[in-house]
């Protein structure tokens, strides 16, 4: 099978391409991603010439590109999209133009192709907060923040495509996502990044926000276990059996390093912070899913990549020039 995986050149996308070449033989991917500041082809490096990989460079919003990259799929696997909470908040145009009108270009063009399946992946964001309990794939979407409103309109727009085209569509909603080749600009590898040089860590408010943390190997894994087993129509959550508060990651972090706990700074909280994300993957793990990855082996791993791979990030930060006024404007109202 020969499947396009858009968003490919970024840090979840580079896992799932890499990880799907090496555990199956018969799969071909074609890459298609518009290296926009996230997009790295480093994370890919491996695999450059890899016999069954290809790169197309184009932009989801724009249909020749896709159609381009589509010539001989007969599957889609949907990632590229904006994704930082921080930068929607600031501007959210570019969320929707990509999450939502790229979304639109991508199934559009998969239903007049007679693409046999697509699958977009998604966010826990899209439920909003609970203080309690679960969420399961039926609850009701509740999303915060322009990102998160972006990714669910995506969602229900993916799953409107099966229901009113019936195209084979699905949606998988995972939770934080960690691991090597992250932007810096996500909490870990930014926390590390800043206690490696000394800088403050900017925790929001009194750091006790509360998220579940899934290793990238196991999200592919899950985004694969739905892509091959899961029905049409329907939302796949992927979740691990680990939730921290953010006070504690970061103390974790810190830990690991070697570094003092008063680096830990707080700062004003974000607007409209969810308090707790959880949601529920019994759905996914019906059909065989399970996280193989221990979080304190996966994160000390993670933790050490980006002390080992310093030259990886800091050339990110160079390459993107508005990386530092793009953090002064993000925190400067709230330290």
């Amino acid at each position: 099978m020969k499947a396009l995986v858009t968003g490919g050149a970024g840090f979840i996308g580079s896992h799932l391409i890499r990880f799907w070449l090496r555990e199956d033989p018969d799969i071909s991917v074609v890459n298609l991603d518009k290296l926009t500041y996230a997009g790295d082809l480093a994370r890919l490096l491996e695999i450059k010439n890899h016999p069954r990989y290809q790169f197309v460079k184009g932009d989801v919003c724009n249909r020749s590109d896709v159609e381009k990259a589509l010539v001989g799929c007969s599957a889609v696997i949907h990632l590229a999209a904006e994704t930082h909470v921080d930068r929607s908040l600031l501007d959210a145009k570019a969320f929707f133009d990509t999450n939502l009108y790229g979304t639109y270009i991508l199934l559009e063009t998969a239903r007049k192709k007679g693409i046999k399946k697509f699958l977009t992946v998604s966010t826990d964001e899209v439920y909003g907060s609970r203080e309690k309990g679960f969420f399961k794939e039926t609850d009701a979407l509740d999303p915060s923040s322009p990102y998160s409103v972006s990714k669910t309109a995506a969602d229900l727009l993916t799953l409107s495509y099966a229901r009113t085209h019936g195209l084979h569509a699905m949606v998988t909603r995972g939770s934080n996502t960690f691991g090597p080749y992250q932007y810096p600009e996500k909490v870990i590898p930014l926390f590390v990044a800043r206690a490696l040089s000394d800088e403050p860590l900017p925790l929001y408010g009194d750091g006790r926000q509360v998220r579940n943390w899934l290793f990238a190997e196991d999200h592919c894994r899950g985004i694969l276990r739905a892509f091959d087993k899961g029905k049409s129509g329907q939302a796949y959550n992927i979740s691990s059996a680990t939730s921290l508060e953010n006070s504690d990651l970061t103390r974790q972090i810190l830990k690991i390093l070697g570094k003092p706990e008063s680096l830990i700074q707080k700062v004003k909280d974000r607007p409209g912070h969810d308090r707790r994300y959880a949601i529920d993957s019994a759905k996914l793990r019906k059909l065989g899913w399970k996280e193989k990855c221990p979080f304190d082996e996966s994160l000390r791993e993670t933790v050490l990549w980006y002390r080992e791979n310093e030259d990886w990030w800091r050339r990110i930060k160079e390459k993107n020039p508005d990386f530092k006024d793009y953090y002064a404007k993000a925190y400067a109202a709230r330290v």
